[in-house]
C-alpha cells in the first residue's frame, strides 16, 4: 500500500473513531478488494469471500471504539477478516469449487493452461493447509505482511506464525517438486 494511500487511510479511521460514517465508507471503498481477496483465497469461493468482507467491514464499524490507534488498522481489519474466514472454514467441511475460479487471459493456449494449471494448484494447496497455516501464508505469501504484524492479525505469538509459515512453504516446495513447476 502507498504511503499516501496509507496517510489517507489514517485520517479516515480518525474520524470513523469519531462516528464519522463518510469516513468509514471511504475505508471500505479503498479496501474492499484487499479483504475480498484475503477472504477468497483463505475460503475458495467468491460469494462467501464477499460476504465475508461485507461482515468484516460491519463488525469493524460496529467495533471501531475497540481499535487502538497505534495499532495499524490495516493489521486489524485482516485480523477480523481472517477470523470471519477461520470460522467459516470451521463451519463447513466441504470443498472448494475450483470451476468459480476466473479463467487468466494468455498469450497462447499453452501459456493459458500452464496457469490454470498453477491456478488449480495453488487453490488445492490453500485448500489443503489447515486453517491456520493457510492464514498465515496468505497474509505473508499474498499481502506481503511481516512476521510482527501477522501475529497481530492472527492472535498467535510471532514464533507460531513463523513455524505455521515455514510448515507451509515447504509443503508448496513438495508440491511444486511433485507438479513440475520447479526443477
Amino acid at each position: 500500500m502507498a504511503k499516501s494511500e496509507l496517510r489517507i487511510i489514517d485520517e479516515l479511521v480518525k474520524a470513523a473513531a469519531e462516528g464519522d460514517r463518510e469516513a468509514f465508507t471511504g475505508i471500505v471503498r479503498l479496501m474492499m478488494n484487499r479483504v475480498t481477496a484475503l477472504t477468497y483465497r483463505m475460503t475458495g469461493e467468491r460469494e462467501s469471500a464477499r460476504d465475508l468482507a461485507q461482515e468484516t467491514f460491519i463488525a469493524a464499524w460496529t467495533n471501531m471504539h475497540n481499535f487502538r490507534s497505534e495499532a495499524k488498522f490495516e493489521t486489524w481489519l485482516y485480523r477480523i477478516a481472517t477470523n470471519k474466514a477461520l470460522n467459516f472454514l470451521r463451519q463447513r467441511k466441504e470443498t472448494v469449487d475450483v470451476d468459480t475460479v476466473e479463467p487468466v487471459a494468455a498469450s497462447t493456449p499453452e501459456s493459458e493452461h500452464r496457469r490454470a494449471e498453477l491456478r488449480q494448484g495453488m487453490l488445492d494447496f490453500m485448500e489443503q493447509l489447515p486453517p491456520g497455516q493457510r492464514a498465515v501464508f496468505e497474509l505473508r505469501f499474498y499481502k506481503s505482511l511481516t512476521f510482527d504484524e501477522i501475529a497481530g492479525a492472527t492472535g498467535k505469538a510471532v514464533g507460531t506464525v513463523k513455524t505455521h509459515y515455514r510448515e507451509a512453504v515447504a509443503k508448496l516446495r513438495r508440491l511444486a517438486i511433485e507438479k513440475g513447476w520447479r526443477e
